[in-house]
C-alpha cells in the first residue's frame, strides 16, 4: 500500500509515536507539517479533515485517522508483522497500559495548549517547567516499576512494542524540560535500546524535514 500522508509537526510527541510505528513496520509515508507554534493545526483546511484541530492525523485508504493510539492500533492491525503487541491478551493489556500511562496520564497535562493556558493564567516559565516535570515524573514512577518487571531490553520483552513507541518521545520531552532521569534506570535503558534502532532514529524530531535548523 502506498499513499499514506501523516499530518504532524517535528516536535509533536504524538506524531513522533506514529512515525516510530510506521518505521518499525517499514511503511513509506509522506509528511505534511503544521507548525503548532503558529496554530497551523487550527487552519480551516486542516480542520476540514481533522476537526479536533490536533496532530497527528493520518490519511489512509481514503479516510482520515486521528489520535495517535488509534492510529497505531490501525497500523498494527493493517500490518501485523513485525508485531508491536504481544500475542497473549494479558501481555498485550500490560503493553497497552504502559502506553496509556504516557498517552492518557502524562501527555494531556503537558501538551502545548495546556502550557499556553498556564502561561495565560500568569504562571512563570519556571512554574510551567515544574508543572511538566511533576506530571512526567509521576507517570514515570509508575512506568518504571512496570518496565523493570516486564522489560528484557525494551519496555516489554526483548523487542520493541507500542509501549516503546510512546516511551521514546516522552523521554525526549523529559529531557527538554530537564527532568532528572536518575530515578528511572529501566526507562532510560529501554529508551537507549530503542533509540539505537534505525526506525527510532529516523523518527527523531531532529531528523524531520520541518525541524528547526
Amino acid at each position: 500500500m502506498s499513499g499514506l500522508v501523516l499530518h504532524g509537526y517535528w516536535r509533536s510527541s504524538a506524531a513522533y509515536r506514529v512515525r516510530i510505528a510506521l518505521n518499525l513496520k517499514g511503511i513509506a509515508y509522506q509528511q505534511v507539517s503544521h507548525d503548532l507554534r503558529q496554530d497551523a493545526q487550527r487552519a480551516a483546511d486542516y480542520l476540514a479533515i481533522a476537526p479536533h484541530g490536533l496532530v497527528p492525523a493520518l490519511e489512509a485508504d481514503g479516510q482520515v485517522l486521528i489520535e495517535s493510539p488509534a492510529i497505531i492500533e490501525w497500523i498494527e492491525m493493517r500490518w501485523p508483522a513485525p508485531a508491536l503487541l504481544p500475542a497473549d491478551p494479558a501481555d498485550a493489556a500490560i503493553v497497552r497500559a504502559m502506553a496509556a500511562i504516557i498517552a492518557c496520564d502524562i501527555h494531556p497535562l503537558c501538551n502545548l495548549r495546556v502550557l499556553r493556558a498556564l502561561k495565560a493564567m500568569g504562571r512563570s516559565q519556571d512554574e510551567i517547567d515544574q508543572w511538566v516535570r511533576r506530571w512526567i515524573g509521576d507517570g514515570f514512577a509508575a512506568l518504571e516499576q512496570m518496565v523493570a518487571c516486564h522489560g528484557r531490553g525494551f519496555c516489554f520483552g526483548d523487542t520493541p512494542t507500542v509501549a516503546d513507541c510512546h516511551l521514546v518521545p516522552q523521554l525526549y520531552n523529559a529531557q527538554r524540560f530537564a527532568l532528572d532521569l536518575t530515578p528511572y534506570p529501566a526507562l532510560v535503558a529501554a529508551g537507549a535500546a530503542a533509540g539505537a534502532l534505525a526506525a527510532f532514529a529516523a523518527a527523531h524530531p531532529a531528523a524531520q524535514p520541518d525541524a528547526d535548523r
